[in-house]
C-alpha cells in the first residue's frame, strides 16, 4: 500500500460496533456489571494511555457519576464500553499509565485502538453535553446502550450529531508547491496547515471547498478531488478530505481574520517540516490535515 492509499489515521480502524446489540435495553447495565467488560476512560477529552496503547479498564475502575455507553465488540467477544466524565470534574487517577488526549496520542495508536479512542470520544462527549431534550428542554433519559435519548415529556428521540466540515490541500498550478495558512487562534505560534470549514446549511462539499478556500486564502481553484474522510470529535466533526489545485498562484492572501498568513511551500520545505526540522510546524499526526500534506509531499 503506498501513502496515497493509506486512510487518514482515525479512519483505518475494523471495528465491531455490534450496533444490532442496542436495541436490548438490559444491555448496558449487564455489560456494566460484568468483570470481562473493557472500559475506555474518558476525562474531558483525555483517556488513559500506557506504553503506547489505550489502558482500558474493568467496569468497577469507572469513576463515581460517568456517563456510559455500549461501543461494541473486541475480538474476544468481550463487551466494549465508555465512561466519560467533564473536564470540569476532579481528575481521577487512572488505573493505569497517563490521561492523554486523542489530538496528541491518536496518530501513534495502534489503528483499532485509535478507532475505538475517537468513538469513545465522540459518544461520550454527547452524553455529557446533551442532556436536554431541544424541543422541550426535558431531562431524557439515555437509550439504545447510550447511542439515543429519549424524552420523557414530548416523547422525542435524539441521536448524536455530526457536523461536516471540510478540509482541502492546495497544490499550485503546476503542482509542484503546497498552500498552506497560519490560523489566528494559533498566536504566534509558528504552526501553518491546510484549509478547513463547516458545510453550510444547503450547501454541497464541493461547493464549501471553492468557498472556505477563496475566503481564507483568496484561491479559485480547479481538478478537485476528494481522498478520504475521519471523524474528529471537536467537538463532533466529520472532517471530509479534498486536494486541489489553484488556478492563478498569484491569488493566494489571507483573510487577515481567521488566516494571517498563508505561504506556497516546496516539497523539501514540506518534508523537512514532517520530520520535525527548521522553523515551520505542521500538523499533529492524528490529524487528516497532516495525512493530506504527507500525501502530497510523497509525489
Amino acid at each position: 500500500m503506498t501513502t496515497k492509499d493509506i486512510p487518514p489515521p482515525l479512519a483505518r480502524a475494523v471495528i465491531d460496533r455490534a450496533a444490532d446489540e442496542r436495541m436490548d435495553e438490559e444491555l448496558l447495565s449487564s455489560a456494566r456489571v460484568d468483570p470481562s467488560s473493557r472500559v475506555v476512560l474518558l476525562h474531558g477529552d483525555r483517556a488513559p494511555v500506557h506504553e503506547g496503547a489505550l489502558a482500558l479498564a474493568a467496569p468497577s475502575e469507572a469513576p463515581d457519576g460517568a456517563e456510559w455507553a455500549f461501543l461494541g465488540r473486541d475480538a474476544d467477544g468481550r463487551a466494549m464500553l465508555v465512561a466519560a466524565i467533564p473536564a470540569s470534574a476532579e481528575e481521577p487517577a487512572p488505573p493505569r499509565g497517563q490521561w492523554a488526549s486523542l489530538r496528541a496520542v491518536g496518530g501513534d495508536l495502534p489503528a483499532d485502538e485509535a478507532g475505538r479512542f475517537v468513538q469513545a470520544l465522540s459518544i461520550g462527549r454527547w452524553l455529557i453535553d446533551a442532556p436536554f431534550c431541544p424541543a422541550c428542554g426535558s431531562h431524557t433519559r439515555v437509550s439504545q446502550a447510550g447511542w439515543s435519548r429519549v424524552c420523557p415529556s414530548c416523547g422525542r428521540t435524539h441521536f448524536p450529531r455530526t457536523d461536516p466540515a471540510v478540509i482541502v490541500a492546495v497544490a499550485s498550478a503546476d503542482g509542484e508547491r503546497l498552500l498552506l495558512g497560519r490560523n489566528a487562534a494559533w498566536g504566534d505560534t509558528p504552526v501553518y496547515s491546510t484549509f478547513a470549514g463547516f458545510v453550510e446549511a444547503g450547501e454541497s462539499l464541493e461547493t464549501t471547498v471553492h468557498r472556505e478556500v477563496a475566503e481564507e486564502a483568496g484561491v479559485r481553484l480547479d481538478r478537485l478531488r476528494y481522498r478520504g474522510s475521519q471523524a474528529w470529535p471537536y467537538p463532533r466533526s466529520l472532517m471530509l478530505g479534498f486536494t486541489a489545485h489553484a488556478i492563478d498562484d498569484d491569488e493566494a492572501r489571507p483573510d487577515g481574520e481567521e488566516i494571517v498568513d498563508v505561504r506556497w511551500f516546496s516539497r523539501d520545505e514540506v518534508r523537512r517540516g514532517l520530520a520535525g526540522e527548521g522553523e515551520v510546524r505542521l500538523p499533529g499526526p492524528a490529524s487528516i490535515a497532516r495525512s493530506l500534506i504527507t500525501r502530497w509531499s510523497s509525489r
